[in-house]
């Protein structure tokens, strides 16, 4: 299995670098805290809910308390996402790589 389950993300960290989008070029850091919570480096606290869809696919859905999303599928077979940002007016289309970073110590 190549995906982790999702409550083997609490306490890890996904870094991806978008690859196109209006975000092209930037890097985010997602910790996943603990069941209702992750920090999102530079954007701060966010609510989120993982779901493994097969032994590759993760399904990552995430709300800002601005009320911005993220609905993310993450493939890690291949370490790609692709998901769509949302906020009250428009939504768009994002692509990234990723990788998880090493648990703490």
């Amino acid at each position: 299995m190549n995906a982790p389950e999702g409550t083997v993300l609490l306490g890890r960290t996904i870094r991806w670098t978008c690859t196109d989008g209006p975000v092209a070029g930037q890097t985010f850091e997602h910790s996943f805290d603990n069941g209702r919570k992750a920090g999102v480096a530079p954007t701060g606290e966010t609510f989120v809910a993982v779901v493994p869809v097969d032994d590759d696919i993760v399904v990552v859905s995430s709300l800002a308390a601005g009320g911005q999303a993220l609905l993310a599928t993450l493939n890690f077979a291949d370490r790609r996402m692709v998901g769509f940002l949302l906020d009250h007016d428009s939504w768009t289309r994002q692509r990234a790589r990723f990788e998880l970073l090493p648990e703490p110590a």
